[in-house]
Parts: structure tokens; C-alpha cells; sequence
């Protein structure tokens, strides 16, 4: 089975996205650009999207597969075009590093949503010059992820909290609680039903996040990865048909557990460096791995 190791970028790559159709992998990095790939065959580097004045921290496909959403620790957003690579907008409005961006999932919708350190998340449309909707935190927020229907993000923030907030009402729904420690990234089920968890408590969860649960919402817990001082914003995802799981981990492997037992199934090594980001492709058995060490591998799981 093949391994590419994908080559170019000056600095920590610390998140990446397959598009939804599966054909193009972007990646984001602290060499302050985003790369995009082919993602298949030899995977080449076959443009750039440049414009950000600090780390690119975060990066989402539009659901049309046509735009690329980034979040910058020069305190920006960008809307870029994936096929000309020309920023289309450029988001002004957060006084703060943005640590996260999600877009949402209906392919007509260009709305997406922001976290960051000035303790506020927002709601953006890509047709609109400003926020269409500003969310108070009472401390810095670090993950951001849209609801199935877009009518709610979720957001995690420093107080080991998820909180679940109503852009039409821009009012809070519900918090989750059990983490010891930052949630570092929210990741969306692809059937809209669970949200997944990275913390720097060294834990993975998944939420129920339907409407009507009474009760507890913690589903499942996955040990195994890690967290260091380094404190990065370590991201968490899931296969296209929900049946496995992954996270970033600072011990320099890639960990992939089975959702159903929490097992895990694979220890991948190659990285040698932090790796901050693991993403499935939507369709094919295939993941790709981005690290410190300024590296992607892009492999098929046996």
C-alpha cells in the first residue's frame, strides 16, 4: 500500500480538508499559506492561496466544493476561490486571533462561522460585508462547528465547556461538560447526530447532540492520543460513514479508533513532529496527516 509525502510547506501545517467531492485535499500552515492538492494519484501541489499576514489555523471547504474558508492568527478570515486561488473576501471584525473556522453544510448556503481569542464566535455570510451574528464568551474560544441544518454552532472555549448557541434566536441551547481540560476541536457527525471532541485533557469524546435527549449527552470517550506543552489546537474527525474516528496527537503517530468499541484500530507512524490534524477522504479508505514537522502523508488504511 502507497504513502505519499506531500512537500512544500515552510512551517507547521496545522489543518487540512478533502473537499466534499473528494478530488482536492488544502491544506493550512504557520508559513502563513494554504496549499491545495490533487487528492489522488501523485497528489500534486496545483495552487496556492496566499493573503494572510500570520498562521493559516483553520480551513473549511464550502459544501459546493467551489470556496476555501480560513481562520488566521492575524485576527482574519478568508473566502478564497479554490480554482483561481483569488481572495473574494477578506473578514475584518474579530480583535483577536481566529483559532477556527467551519462552513456550513447546505451547498447552496455561503455562511460560515469563526472562534477566537477575543472570547466571541461568529456567524459570517460570504455575501455580506459584516458578521450576521456575534456570540459572547466569558473566555477565549478555540473550536467552532455547524449544526446539520445550520441553525446552531457549537464552540468550544479554554473552560473545558461546549456550548451550543441558536443563530436565529443568537441565544444559548445547552452546554456539554466533562472535559478536564481546552476542548482543541469540534468535528460535526456525518449524519448530524453526534459532535466529537479533541481536549487537552489527552481525551477524544462524541455528544449526542439530537434535539430531545434527556439526560446525559457524553457518548464515548477515545484514550490514547496526547497533548504537550506545546498546547496546540489539535483537531478530531470523522470517517465519511461514521465508524471510525481520529484526533491530533502531539507522540507523533496517527491513532485511529473504532467508534463502535472505542478501540484502537490503527497506530500509524511516519511524523516527526506534533501531529495536529487527521482527515478521512469522503469517499475512498484513505487519510491524510498533516504535523509540525511541515509534512502531510496522505496513505490508504490497510
Amino acid at each position: 500500500e502507497t504513502t505519499m509525502k506531500l512537500t512544500g510547506h515552510k512551517g507547521s501545517v496545522y489543518c487540512l480538508s478533502f473537499d466534499p467531492t473528494g478530488e482536492s485535499l488544502v491544506s493550512g500552515s504557520f508559513d502563513m499559506t494554504c496549499l491545495l492538492w490533487n487528492a489522488t494519484g501523485m497528489c500534486e501541489n496545483y495552487n496556492v492561496l496566499e493573503g494572510h499576514k500570520n498562521a493559516v489555523l483553520d480551513v473549511a471547504w464550502s459544501a459546493d466544493s467551489d470556496f476555501v474558508a480560513t481562520a488566521s492568527a492575524d485576527k482574519t478570515l478568508g473566502w478564497f476561490d479554490a480554482k483561481t486561488g483569488y481572495r473574494v473576501k477578506r473578514c475584518q471584525g474579530h480583535s483577536g486571533i481566529v483559532n477556527a473556522i467551519d462552513t456550513a453544510k447546505a451547498s447552496s448556503a455561503k455562511l460560515f462561522a469563526s472562534a477566537s481569542d477575543d472570547c466571541t464566535s461568529k456567524v459570517w455570510d460570504a455575501r455580506v460585508r459584516d458578521a450576521s451574528s456575534t456570540f459572547d464568551h466569558d473566555y477565549q474560544v478555540t473550536s467552532v462547528a455547524f449544526s446539520d441544518e445550520s441553525h446552531t454552532i457549537f464552540t468550544g472555549s479554554i473552560d473545558n465547556k461546549i456550548s451550543a448557541w441558536d443563530t436565529r434566536k443568537n441565544e444559548k441551547i445547552f452546554d456539554l461538560t466533562g472535559h478536564n481540560d481546552t476542548i482543541t476541536n469540534l468535528a460535526l457527525h456525518p449524519k448530524g447526530t453526534h459532535l466529537l471532541s479533541n481536549s487537552m485533557d489527552s481525551t477524544i469524546r462524541s455528544w449526542d447532540i439530537r434535539p430531545f435527549v434527556s439526560g446525559q449527552r457524553l457518548d464515548k470517550t477515545f484514550v490514547g492520543g496526547s497533548h504537550n506543552a506545546e498546547k496546540g489546537l489539535l483537531k478530531c474527525s470523522w470517517s465519511a460513514d461514521g465508524k471510525m474516528v481520529s484526533g491530533g496527537s502531539s507522540d507523533r503517530m496517527v491513532h485511529i479508533w473504532d467508534e463502535l468499541t472505542t478501540e484502537e484500530l490503527y497506530l500509524l507512524p511516519g511524523h516527526t513532529g506534533c501531529v495536529n490534524c487527521v482527515v478521512f477522504h469522503p469517499r475512498e479508505n484513505i487519510v491524510a496527516s498533516a504535523s509540525s514537522d511541515k509534512a502531510i502523508f496522505v496513505g490508504e488504511l490497510g
